[in-house]
């Protein structure tokens, strides 16, 4: 079967994990070159991996006729012009969230792909590919828990990456942009409606240097549905024990929990401390198989011509009440859609 031949841009944590996931664990993909503006780095990844080609700049990368397709892993302001480039270049294209830094960056990107028809878009929402994900989203579809009334999801990362959040924040976009928004789209994936209202609290409850981008340290979210469901979300940056991503979702018949106590694997460590279990550090190792998944899914789109379920219409919409949360958060008022 043919390989596709990627090119990548971005190598920073989550960049450099997706041009290793294309160079070694994808059996259908080639990586064939990568970007990024660290030229020392770029020159390191390209000897140790021996990838044929290496660029500083994005838009001479893609004049690349060998390539098939692009990872996009470059800062988040970049995403919408760097998609549109590459679709006119005749390029597939995966990209990392946030589709874009405001609902008007998104539209843009939808017109991209939508005068591009031809080509496969995909949008990185990964937990939509995490086994236990997919597991309980079947679970839902199959009627097992009933009529889903309730969907909650909180997503801590450790205090131990408190500088290099801070060091973010100021292009981040703020917590429920750069980290609620995959709550938002898990939520609008399992629950199959929108939500027609938003409130939204929080505060910087011990690092009062977020305050001055308008965000917090913690924030979280209340939400009704269209179908009059609830969502309640729960973003926070000073997790003492590592990595948290946990959901629930109740039914009129059943419970669904994932990761309700967050742990990096099935062992259990008796020492002079008690019994305890060691929780993942970072959201490589929590969703090291979903980044797989995805991009073996991208993959496997192009091979067969078909379309992935993530939408460049989803990243758009979850833009949207991304910012709408951020609007109730900001304002200390209820927002209706």
């Amino acid at each position: 079967m043919k390989k596709i031949k990627i090119g990548a841009i971005g190598l920073g944590r989550l960049g450099l994990q997706h041009a290793e996931n294309v160079a070694f664990k994808i059996p259908n993909a080639e990586l064939t070159a990568i970007c990024d503006m660290n030229e020392e780095k770029l020159n390191q990844v390209q000897k140790d991996w021996n990838i044929p080609y290496a660029y500083t700049d994005f838009d001479e990368m893609i004049k690349n006729k060998e390539l098939d397709a692009v990872v996009i892993t470059s800062p988040s302001a970049l995403h919408t012009q760097q998609i549109a480039n590459a679709l006119e270049a005749g390029l597939h294209v995966f990209s990392e969230k946030p589709l874009g830094t405001t609902v008007e960056e998104c539209k843009i990107a939808e017109e991209a792909v939508e005068k591009h028809q031809d080509k496969v878009f995909m949008l990185g929402f990964m937990r939509r590919y995490d086994p236990s994900y997919a597991y309980a989203k079947k679970k839902i579809e199959n009627g097992e828990i009933g009529r889903p009334i309730l969907f909650r999801g909180y997503s801590q990362d450790p205090e131990s990456c408190i500088e290099g959040a801070i060091a973010y924040a100021g292009h981040s976009g703020g917590q429920f942009i750069d980290m609620a928004v995959h709550d938002i789209d898990l939520a609008r994936w399992m629950m199959g409606s929108e939500p027609k209202s938003i409130f939204a609290i929080g505060g910087c409850y011990a690092h009062p240097e977020f305050g001055k981008y308008k965000d917090g340290d913690n924030v979280s979210a209340l939400m009704q549905l269209e179908d009059d469901a609830m969502v309640f979300l729960f973003a926070g940056r000073t997790a003492p024990h590592g990595y948290n991503v946990e959901t629930e979702i109740i039914g009129t018949k059943g419970i669904l929990r994932i990761a309700n106590v967050p742990q990096k694997n099935l062992v259990e460590i008796l020492d002079e401390h008690g019994v305890r279990k060691e929780c993942s550090q970072d959201f490589l190792e929590r969703f090291e198989q979903a980044y797989i998944e995805e991009l073996n899914e991208f993959i496997d789109c192009i091979l067969t011509g078909r379309k992935p379920e993530v939408t460049v219409y989803d990243g758009t919409k979850t833009t949207e009440i991304a910012y709408k949360c951020k609007e109730a958060f900001e304002t200390n008022e209820l927002i209706r859609l």
